[in-house]
């Protein structure tokens, strides 16, 4: 069985805007409009209470065949990880759907990157790669997918480090 995490949703799937949680006030802002003409491709937030090596929480995708609102949590579970870098740093994302598939039968029941199809992953890959093209000194470096096993290594250090 997979790890599980909540998610608070910051941007969801389609949009152009992006939003980002103030720790300070807890309120939902936007951060900016996307430069380019793009959208997420999937539902994007953060996990409370880690993390990251950029010292952020740590960032999810959130499989999810409609997009949801920002500031709302969803129980997910891993499935796997992106690895990726940017101009801060470590920026791994974690790949996840619901934990129960009556939220979402069509990918509820995914366990694994395997189960994602691949025309997913390709746009997915697509977006990171690109979405900071037309933003001055930003830049992106994708590496690969990796398994729900390096997801959770990943969600484990990122609980340990906020504990500090």
């Amino acid at each position: 069985m997979s790890a599980t995490m909540t998610v608070l949703i910051e941007i969801p799937a389609g949009s152009d805007v992006k939003y980002e949680l103030d720790e300070e006030t807890g309120r939902m802002m936007v951060d900016r409009l996307m430069p380019t003409a793009m959208r997420y491709p999937v539902n994007y937030g953060l996990v409370p209470d880690t993390h990251g090596e950029d010292g952020d929480a740590l960032d999810a995708l959130v499989f999810i065949s409609k997009p949801v609102l920002p500031g709302v949590a969803i129980d997910c579970k891993l499935i796997g990880l992106l690895e990726m870098e940017d101009e801060a740093g470590v920026d791994h994302k974690l790949v996840a759907v619901p934990a129960q598939t009556k939220i979402d039968p069509v990918c509820g029941d995914w366990n694994s990157l395997d189960d994602v199809p691949e025309a997913s992953k390709r746009e997915i890959k697509h977006f990171f790669e690109h979405y900071k093209d037309l933003e001055p000194h930003k830049w992106v470096k994708l590496k690969d997918w990796r398994d729900v096993t390096a997801a959770e290594q990943v969600l484990a250090a990122g609980r340990q480090r906020a504990k500090r």
